[in-house]
């Protein structure tokens, strides 16, 4: 799994950055809550801090790898030079969609968005000034990349939309912020678990 791969490649790198910017990150959000006596709604608190990791993350990965130098100006030949389902493909389009759909989401959530539209501008600007200075930092320039994180961050915007249409119609307690704090920390949970490979069945 493309996805299992990254993330193993990048774990033993990042994790140290991540626990030190969570470390920062949560002690001053929670001296700037307590100071103004502001409400605590965790499931919020958690949402801010994955997305300061996917950005770290997201970093990581378009800036701070090594890479061959390059200009790929026509949309679709680098799509199309690997075998459907092989590694390279998975890799390098799949991939290329996946890294935006949280964009896509987050921006939607933040901006409280609706329209398609500005998050299909707000992507387009993002990936495109990121490919300028890959370019300027000696890595290549894409525009295969741009276009894929592009439909990336799209099908982040349709997740929450999604998500969000799906919410409208819970009953009133499924919308209370006790049950979205249980659901947000099953799924940071969940997360960590396929992270770092646990099978929690071995403790059992």
């Amino acid at each position: 799994m493309v996805v299992k791969n990254i993330i193993d490649e990048m774990l033993p790198s990042i994790w140290p950055m991540v626990a030190f910017i969570s470390i920062v990150a949560i002690t001053l959000r929670c001296a700037y809550l307590f100071k103004g006596s502001r409400k605590f709604v965790l499931h919020k608190e958690l949402l801010s801090l994955v997305f300061i990791i996917y950005i770290l993350c997201l970093y990581y990965i378009l800036m701070g790898q090594d890479g061959t130098s390059g200009v790929n100006l026509i949309p679709f030949k680098e799509m199309f030079r690997y075998s459907f389902g092989s590694y390279k493909f998975m890799k390098n389009v799949v991939g290329n969609i996946l890294l935006f759909i949280p964009f896509g989401f987050f921006a939607s959530y933040y901006l409280n968005n609706r329209k398609a539209s500005l998050i299909l501008i707000v992507s387009l600007i993002v990936s495109g000034l990121t490919e300028g200075l890959q370019y300027y930092t000696g890595r290549v320039f894409d525009i295969d990349d741009i276009i894929l994180n592009v439909f990336g961050g799209f099908i982040g915007y349709l997740l929450y939309v999604g998500l969000m249409a799906i919410k409208g119609k819970l009953p009133k307690f499924m919308k209370s912020d006790a049950f979205i704090n249980f659901m947000i920390i099953l799924l940071v949970i969940l997360i960590v678990l396929f992270s770092f490979d646990i099978n929690i069945f071995n403790y059992l």
